[in-house]
């Protein structure tokens, strides 16, 4: 990957900085998603040619990986890598902000508790649990 800069904010962006990418990842922590179907059919209704081209180009960046389904062989199955759950911090920051900002929020009331209360623990159970679910 060639990058414009070295800038901090830039590196991110060139890996995961449009609303797609990171929906595709909020997808997979926190939805359970794992499939292409499973995210065309996400709410915010992406468009067959954009998905395709991000979960490419999260692939590349090394943020997910595709494997082979284990249920059903022919199908694609998608995971997060280390550099993909290592991103886990800054999503439950963002889930927390828009649950301050968003009167209207789809984020569940005991999850920002929890992430107000105590985000260290929410983080270390969270983190396991995704490792558990996309690195085995």
């Amino acid at each position: 990957m060639k990058l414009r800069s070295h800038c901090p904010t830039n590196y991110a962006l060139e890996h995961f900085g449009d609303k797609w990418s990171l929906l595709i990842v909020r997808d997979l922590m926190f939805k359970g998603k794992r499939h292409y179907n499973e995210f065309f059919e996400s709410d915010e209704r992406v468009s067959t040619s954009v998905l395709g081209e991000r979960l490419r180009n999260l692939e590349a960046v090394g943020i997910i990986s595709k494997g082979e389904d284990h249920a059903k062989k022919s199908r694609i199955r998608y995971s997060l890598t280390e550099k993909g759950i290592a991103l886990l911090p800054l999503m439950v920051e963002m889930i927390i902000w828009s649950g301050i900002f968003d009167n209207k929020t789809a984020a569940g009331e005991d999850f920002l508790k929890k992430a107000k209360k105590n985000k260290a623990a929410l983080l270390t159970a969270l983190h396991r649990k995704l490792k558990t679910e996309h690195l085995s």
